[in-house]
């Protein structure tokens, strides 16, 4: 992998992490593109480094949201009942994905990660939101909280249970968190900065799963494959990239919906597929 592959592979991850777009569907086609799936012993390493990657996500939410970490950690100690309910609320949201995929990270690796799959849940998921995200008004009948610290256990949980699907390539566990935030009565900036908190134990554990798996293997580390500066390059990047979309993505949901997001799903399907048929 050059320094260039790193780059771009750290910009592709870092716009596209949080964004309602799926990450690791644009992750696996850019790999595709960049010739980055020859010999076996490289594609595996790029594979693991897709996962390992999200650190930079992590990071860029870590430096942007730390005063609802703190909250949450306050909580923790039980000085903060706010950030106490808040903290309960992101740990049954990520329960769910944690123990499916657990179960079903073998079969996602093995037969999922391509990209007729990444079309077809990039068509799928453009449809979903082009009707459900057209704009950030609520019906007078939602009943849902504004404010993130006041998710219930049932709603908490039902975001974690739509944000299993995400482990479909191509899904978005954005798009589907956002998404079961706003069914429940969330406004789209608040569904968007549940579903940033909801990511640091999901990517989290994702990433430290990953890298423990692939360095506790017998064959070379993605770090002897890839090379050591390509692999941190491409974390800075998607550190500082994932910094700049949240910040976009926040101001353009509070005057606009996620209908735009679901265009661009579609028609970047719609590429894909013309591409395999070529």
């Amino acid at each position: 992998m050059t320094p260039l592959d790193a780059i771009l592979l750290g910009l592709v991850e870092g716009i596209t992490e949080y964004l309602p777009v799926s990450s690791t569907g644009h992750l696996i086609l850019m790999k595709e593109w960049l010739g980055l799936t020859r010999p076996k012993e490289v594609e595996d390493a790029v594979n693991a480094l897709l996962i390992v990657i999200q650190g930079g996500a992590i990071l860029a939410v870590l430096g942007l949201y730390w005063p609802r970490i703190l909250q949450m950690g306050r909580g923790l100690l039980g000085r903060d009942p706010a950030g106490k309910r808040l903290l309960l609320s992101i740990v049954v949201a990520f329960l769910p994905a944690a123990v499916l995929g657990l179960a079903f990270e073998a079969v996602i690796d093995e037969y999922l990660m391509g990209p007729l799959t990444v079309a077809i849940a990039l068509a799928i998921g453009g449809i979903i939101m082009t009707i459900v995200g057209r704009g950030p008004r609520r019906k007078s009948s939602d009943v849902g909280p504004d404010d993130i610290t006041e998710l219930t256990v049932k709603a908490s949980l039902i975001i974690g249970l739509l944000q299993c699907l995400a482990m479909i390539p191509g899904t978005s566990r954005s798009m589907v968190t956002i998404i079961g935030g706003m069914l429940i009565g969330l406004r789209p900036k608040a569904a968007a900065e549940f579903s940033f908190l909801l990511g640091l134990p999901t990517l989290g554990g994702a990433c430290v799963w990953k890298l423990w798996g692939n360095l506790s293997s017998e064959g070379p580390n993605l770090f002897e494959v890839l090379g050591v500066p390509e692999v941190l390059l491409a974390l800075v990047v998607a550190t500082l990239a994932s910094a700049l979309a949240i910040a976009w993505l926040v101001r353009y949901l509070n005057n606009h919906g996620l209908a735009i997001f679901g265009w661009y799903r579609i028609v970047l399907a719609g590429v894909v597929v013309l591409v395999l048929l070529n």
